[in-house]
C-alpha cells in the first residue's frame, strides 16, 4: 500500500476493487458485492448487508482518497455511525483520515 504519493491515481477500476478487498481483510468485515457508478451527492454507501456502492469519480482522484472511502464505509461494518467510535476505528486504521477527508470535500462541486 502507498501513503504518501499525493497524486498517485488508480491504475484501473479493478485496482480499485482490489483495494476494498485488501481493506476488508485488514478491518475483518465481509463485503458481498461491490458497485462501481456515478453518485451525485455522495463518494460511497454501503449497505448493512455489504454491498458497497463507490462513486467513479473516485477512480479520478488521488488513490490515498480513493482509500478514505473505502475505509469509511467498512469501518460502517463495524460501527453504524460516526460517533467516537466510529472515529477510533478510522484513527487505528488510517490515522490521517481527518485529512483525507478534508481533502475529498475539497472536491466536491
Amino acid at each position: 500500500m502507498i501513503a504518501n504519493c499525493d497524486n498517485l491515481k488508480w491504475e484501473d477500476a479493478q485496482a480499485f476493487k482490489d483495494a476494498v478487498g485488501e481493506w476488508s481483510d485488514r478491518i475483518k468485515v465481509q463485503v458481498k458485492q461491490i458497485q462501481l457508478r456515478p453518485m451525485k451527492r455522495k463518494w460511497a454507501s454501503i449497505s448493512t448487508t455489504g454491498r458497497l456502492t463507490l462513486n467513479t469519480e473516485l477512480l479520478d482522484l488521488p488513490k490515498e482518497l480513493g482509500e478514505f472511502a473505502i475505509v469509511h464505509e467498512l469501518v460502517h461494518l463495524l460501527v453504524p455511525n460516526h460517533g467516537k467510535l466510529f472515529k477510533c476505528f478510522m484513527s487505528a486504521y488510517l490515522p490521517d483520515w481527518e485529512e483525507r477527508e478534508k481533502r475529498l470535500q475539497g472536491f466536491v462541486g
